[in-house]
This record gives C-alpha cells, structure tokens and sequence, in this order.
C-alpha cells in the first residue's frame, strides 16, 4: 500500500467523527459556516464531569508542552521560572523569546547550531512582517518550539544523553516525556507521530489531556508540577506572546494553566484540579477560543479574559459584519 493509500484509509477518530457544532460564523445575521469540535471538562478526581461530542485519542500537538517540560524537570532540567515558561511555550517569537532561547542553550554550553526544530518565521504576525521586511530568513531559533527544543537539550547535557538524536522517538529522553505524559493523562499513548517541529508528537484521549492538565494545575508545593504549574502562572507572556490569547487567558484567570495546540487544541487546569481539553474537529483555529470561553462560563470559572477571547468578529469591507459565536455549550 502507497502511502497516500495509507493516508486515505485512515480512520477518522470519534471526537472528530461524533464532534457537534459548537460554534457559527455568522455574517450579516446570517450562518455562513460550522465548526464541531469535541470536549471534555475532568473533576478533581479525574472523572469527567462534561462531554461535549464524543471522547477518543487526538494528538493535542504544542498542548503536551507542559507535561514533556514536566518530564524535564524531573530528569534534572533546572531553569529560571521565565525560561521554564518558555520551555512549555509556542512562543511568538518577540525578541526576549529569542534571548531566553539563547539562554537556555548557552546555560548547556549549546548554540543556535544545535537546534533541530524546523526553521521557520516567528509566529506572530508582527514580527514576521518585520523579519520579512528587514530582509531576514527562517531559523530554528524564530521558530516557535525552540524554547523546548532548547530545553530538551539541555536536559539531555544535564543527563549525558546524546545530543544528536534528541528527537527520535527511542531517546531517553522521548521515553522519559511519554511515560510522564501517561501518568499524568492515567492512560497509555494511543498513537505517536512527528510534529511540526520535527519531535515526537502523543496522542490520548481528550478526557486524557484534560486529567493531566487538572493535575498539573492542583500540584502542591514543592513538586515538580507545581514548579512547571508557577513558572506558566507568573511569566505567562513567555509560554504565548503579547498578542495571544492563551497568554491573556493565564494572566486573567487566577490559579489557571492553560496551553494552545496546533490544529485547534487547547488544554486547561483549574486550581481546583479540574481539566479541561477541546479540539476543533476541523483544526480551524478561529473557534477554538471562542469555544473555551463559553465552557469556562458554563462550569462557572470567572475570568478578566473572557471577553478577549471571545472576540471573534467577521469582516466586511474591513468593518465587523458578524462574529464567530459559540452555540450548544
């Protein structure tokens, strides 16, 4: 079998297959698209407590951050809680992203040149105008996994663990993050491929994902996961960027962690232990914040961030004409 075969004959996972709509683009008072998506909201003993669609593996891409940098911490990593952060990040990009990367790597005696993650623009629209403009090219540093590229080399430095093959899937140090991410999901990986930055990408379930989050959120003192938990809380501008949700999101809601993912992913702990996960079925990223947010209201959390994140309007001519909205939540 070819494999575009393969790929044809995939099977379609149920919270995309089952997932209901659960928010409207709406122009002119009138629906023009639908976006399902699935979720899960877990209690503080891990049981889910809301389903939205139907449970089943998904890959949270960039929303497993958090528990690989848990991974890391517990092999011996030991950063700043700013460069923690980033560690945990899909940053923009800005350039005190880019210094704490720097940092990370000179703390292990690393370059830029020992990065392997895809070289590609800074996420933020912003600074990839300016870089385009000022004539620069993609790096690995610009990208926006390179804050945990960084940290899993120093991790591997700190252990003795080769440098060079930090990203396959048997590495010591791949092992080390997947056997933390099923202790904390309470489930074995379903599936592992390769991410957009060229590491090893787990799939579990979104009850999974949320389980781990609300972990991660109720850690007590002392713990590795609270040292991860405290470092996204207090420089929550270096997991995201200035301009990104998920770092209004942090910086709005007491006691919450929280990260985006690729394909429309995102992750969230509660203080009191409870998880939240949702994936658009369809990976489009502009409802996956609109949809968090009438979850947070639904199970009553309050946020200063809820307004932002549910600022979603439709343009017409360059003035709003709609929104994309939330519904059956």
């Amino acid at each position: 079998m070819t494999f575009q075969q393969t790929v044809q004959h995939a099977p379609t996972p149920p919270a995309l297959l089952d997932a209901p709509v659960l928010a409207h683009v709406v122009r002119g008072g009138f629906v023009e698209s639908a976006h399902r998506a699935s979720v899960v909201v877990t209690a503080a003993d891990g049981t889910p407590e809301l389903s939205l669609g139907s449970d089943g593996p998904v890959f949270p891409r960039s929303s497993n951050k958090p528990l690989q940098a848990l991974a890391m911490v517990r092999s011996g990593l030991r950063l700043e809680p700013e460069l923690l952060a980033l560690a945990c990040s899909s940053h923009s990009g800005e350039d005190f992203h880019l210094e704490g990367v720097r940092r990370i790597l000179s703390g292990a005696g690393l370059s830029e040149a020992d990065l392997q993650n895809t070289p590609d623009w800074p996420y933020d629209q912003q600074e990839q105008d300016r870089w385009k403009h000022e004539g620069r090219q993609r790096s690995s540093l610009a990208q926006n996994c390179s804050g945990k590229h960084a940290a899993m080399l120093a991790t591997c430095v700190h252990n003795g663990w080769d440098t060079a093959t930090y990203r396959d899937a048997g590495h010591p140090l791949q092992q080390a993050m997947a056997a933390t991410l099923e202790e904390l999901a309470g489930e074995p990986v379903a599936a592992t491929a390769v991410d957009g930055c060229g590491a090893p990408v787990m799939a579990v379930t979104l009850a999974g994902l949320a389980r781990a989050f609300g972990r991660l959120a109720a850690a007590g003192e002392d713990t590795h996961e609270r040292a991860v938990a405290d470092a996204i809380r207090s420089h929550p501008a270096y997991l995201g960027g200035t301009r990104r949700d998920v770092t209004a999101l942090v910086q709005g809601t007491p006691g919450l962690v929280a990260k985006d993912g690729a394909e429309a992913v995102y992750a969230v702990g509660l203080a009191d232990g409870r998880g939240i996960a949702l994936k658009v079925a369809d990976g489009g990223q502009r409802a996956r914040p609109v949809i968090l947010a009438a979850v947070l209201r639904r199970i009553g959390v309050a946020s200063d961030a809820l307004d932002a994140l549910e600022a979603a309007p439709v343009l017409g001519h360059g003035e709003p004409v709609g929104a994309v909205v939330a519904v059956g939540v």
